[in-house]
């Protein structure tokens, strides 16, 4: 068996064609990111009380009608309850004046029976203004943002087996075209019920687009510019997306423009399908070595250097099970536990901005903004240090500075902020390091349905997040300590993966098994420090 990256090793890492796929893929991604998060704005509550009809109140009785509630220490208007609007009128009719000839404390109270009354000092409409989606419908509100994390887990699950039997190319553009076309289609839900089925096909094509790049772009590049698109280049892509999203929503107030402007750019994006081409290592793994070759020559010719007459004289293409072996079996076990701490980690941070300051757009920002560094620092990391030693600090890290949030007095709120949002670049920086991570541990002909795996497993992760934030109205730091205590946990469990650092991609799992045995007859006490699927 042949090794690709010494086969292809005349082309060059840094070519013209390695450049321009390199730039096309990281493109594709930015859609994700203000995809992703859009239900940030979408669902996000306005203030909100009774609505009070148009009758014949005095002054007094209209600014009185709505009871006042004590909520976080404050008293606030009543957003769910009124005084009976027939008892509230008799009283005015006949000239009483609240607080002084009538204790209101007394008053018949009533639910909202004639709708809801939004604020719209930040935005025009949303899902939840549109739907009405409070008080006792409030349910709906966190259960929309899991619907469309089922979507994504069922798109992951899905679209992983499909890329290994259908390739990479094929898969990437149906899910691009799934999460735009039906992004699009959702402006004209007639009912929270539509929206929701329509939000969950959306989600079929949300993380399956951004995994199916990732993975095309992992089996072109080569050497150092394989860390470098694995972790900065298509995650400083989705971070850029999701700095994008508050700019949209600054300017789209209404939710159903801005739907349309986060679906209408996904449009420019078929016509990259004459321009990114399939995995040359997948189509090895077919038996497809003709197409491969003239990939690779054509590679060649972008580059202008000179292909051999023959490239690829020695590939079969066996089939394989991810658990074949025990070793394999644990080894995806644990992947599978960190990828769903560092998604119900990294999701119920995103979708916490709207509380992390008066103004949602700043909020947003900043919350997208920390995931710059948190990338470059994974670069970083992938160049100089061991998979599992990065991959251990930085979720304790992570882990750790959510534990002292509760630790934070009252007053210093700035503090508590830059607390969360260091446990947000931890768990960021954990995650792009772990789908560089999962990649290597896994064969060319397993490696898109084991990243699919893990993210469909993390996607249930995803799917509880909204619940978990609503924690919070029992215990104020419960969130955190379960985010913090799934890190911790996590990082014990990773000091059992096996290392993959400077080792070659490697493309079957027989090809492991006899790297591994040759090594380990050579080096008998070093023999456990090779990845191991035994």
């Amino acid at each position: 068996m042949q090794d690709y990256d010494e086969v292809t090793a005349f082309l060059g890492h840094w070519g013209h064609f390695q450049q321009s796929v390199f730039f096309l893929l990281c493109a594709s991604v930015l859609p994700n990111g203000f995809g992703s998060f859009s239900l940030i704005f979408l669902t996000d509550i306005p203030r909100h009380h009774c609505l009070v009809p148009d009758i014949n109140l005095t002054e007094d009785w209209h600014q009185a009608i709505i009871p006042m509630e004590m909520v976080n220490g404050k008293l606030e208007l009543s957003r769910c309850r009124r005084y009976r609007l027939d008892v509230v009128k008799n009283l005015s009719a006949q000239g009483y004046i609240p607080g002084q000839d009538v204790n209101l404390t007394n008053l018949e109270q009533e639910g909202c029976v004639d709708g809801w009354s939004y604020s719209k000092d930040i935005y025009k409409s949303t899902i939840v203004s549109e739907f009405d989606l409070v008080c006792s419908e409030e349910w709906k509100q966190p259960f929309t943002s899991t619907v469309y994390f089922m979507g994504v887990l069922v798109g992951s699950f899905f679209s992983g087996q499909l890329s290994d039997r259908f390739g990479r190319k094929p898969v990437l553009f149906l899910t691009m075209a799934l999460q735009t076309l039906f992004t699009f289609v959702q402006i004209f839900s007639s009912s929270w019920t539509v929206f929701c089925i329509l939000l969950f096909i959306s989600g079929l094509g949300q993380i399956s687009n951004y995994v199916s790049a990732f993975v095309l772009g992992t089996e072109i590049f080569t050497g150092n510019v394989r860390v470098l698109f694995s972790s900065m280049g298509v995650c400083l892509a989705f971070a850029f997306g999701f700095m994008m999203l508050p700019l949209f929503a600054y300017f789209l107030r209404d939710w159903t423009y801005l739907l349309l402007g986060i679906s209408l750019p996904g449009l420019l994006y078929f016509p990259l399908w004459w321009l990114i081409p399939e995995s040359p290592r997948w189509l090895l793994s077919q038996g497809r070595v003709e197409e491969a070759e003239n990939i690779v020559k054509y590679a060649a010719k972008k580059n202008k250097v000179e292909a051999p007459q023959v490239i690829f004289d020695d590939y079969d293409s066996p089939v394989s099970c991810l658990l074949r072996t025990a070793n394999i079996r644990n080894t995806s076990i644990i992947l599978c536990l960190v990828w769903f701490t560092l998604s119900t980690g990294y999701f119920g941070l995103s979708l916490n901005t709207s509380r992390l300051h008066a103004d949602p757009f700043i909020s947003c920002f900043i919350s997208a903004a920390v995931e710059v560094p948190a990338y470059i620092t994974s670069w970083l990391a992938l160049q100089y240090l061991p998979r599992r030693l990065a991959v251990v600090s930085i979720l304790l890290l992570g882990g750790v500075s959510l534990y002292f949030i509760q630790l934070v007095p009252h007053g210093l709120s700035y503090l508590s902020i830059t607390l969360e949002m260091v446990g947000k670049f931890g768990i960021t920086t954990g995650t792009a390091l772990m789908f560089v991570y999962t990649a290597e541990l896994f064969p060319t002909v397993l490696r898109n349905t084991a990243t699919g795996m893990c993210t469909t497993v993390s996607r249930v992760g995803s799917c509880i997040a909204p619940f978990l934030l609503k924690l919070s109205q029992y215990f104020k730091y419960l969130p955190y300590i379960t985010l913090g205590t799934l890190a911790v946990v996590s990082a014990f469990a990773t000091v059992f993966l096996p290392e993959s650092f400077g080792r070659p991609l490697p493309q079957t799992i027989e090809q492991i098994n006899l790297a591994y045995n040759g090594y380990k007859k050579k080096n008998p006490l070093n023999a456990k420090k090779l990845v191991n699927f035994n």
